[in-house]
């Protein structure tokens, strides 16, 4: 499936192909802390599809277990993806489907880390829904 999209700013801008059944969430305490959230929801795109304009900003997180890159905007801070370390194009991106127009059509297949999930998230479907913020 063709993919796009955008950080908060718009400055960068992403696009590739990706296959809606690999769909992850993950509950790491890395994904945690990145996100500000109990959980980050990834989608992996191939490089060899993989396209980027504008010029994230990066870091490797060396304490985390895969010791992946990690790209964000440099201007809004939004998360974009992560992959290997190291120069020129990557086998593979893990791209954050917040940021993608399609992400309505990637519905999480598998969750990994659950070890480090938050005790509620199982219960969401329980709690009280307001059509926009109360």
């Amino acid at each position: 499936m063709k993919i796009d999209g955008a950080c908060h700013c718009g400055y960068i801008r992403v696009e590739g192909e990706a296959d809606p059944e690999k769909t992850t969430v993950c509950h790491c305490t890395d994904c945690q802390v990145g996100t500000g959230s109990a959980f980050r929801v990834n989608i992996p795109v191939p490089g060899s599809t993989f396209r980027i304009t504008g010029q994230p900003a990066t870091y490797l997180k060396t304490t985390a277990e895969s010791g992946n890159l990690q790209a964000f905007c440099p201007r809004c801070g939004s998360p974009i993806y992560s992959t290997s370390p190291g120069e020129g194009q990557q086998a593979s991106y893990m791209v954050r489907v917040g940021i993608l127009r399609q992400r309505r059509d990637f519905v999480p297949r598998r969750q990994n880390w659950f070890r480090s999930a938050l005790p509620w998230v199982s219960s969401l479907a329980t709690l009280h829904r307001n059509e926009k913020q109360a």
